[in-house]
């Protein structure tokens, strides 16, 4: 535990940011999921419907800092092609 009253503040800061970003980690991981999912269903409609909004989420984690934006790119790519390459199958 800190002693410094500086680093106490930061410490309890870091909790609630915490806490704050990992609600929008497990939302973009839930969204891609349901993206896969439906790809790998054959659902044509669903799958693109659910790709738009895991972009969407990656785009949001990005302007709120949780994640660096080429980061979010190179997800968001992966993920496409992900989807795209089921969907072909």
């Amino acid at each position: 535990m800190a002693n410094i009253k500086s680093q106490i503040k930061r410490n309890r800061q870091s909790a609630h940011r915490n806490e704050r970003n990992r609600g929008v980690r497990s939302e973009m991981k839930t969204r891609a999921k349901i993206a896969i999912a439906a790809a790998e269903a054959g659902d044509t409609e669903k799958a693109n419907e659910a790709l738009v909004l895991a972009q969407k989420r990656y785009d949001m984690a990005v302007t709120k800092g949780v994640i660096k934006k080429n980061t979010a790119a190179r997800r968001k790519s992966r993920l496409t092609a992900q989807v795209r390459l089921l969907l072909s199958a």
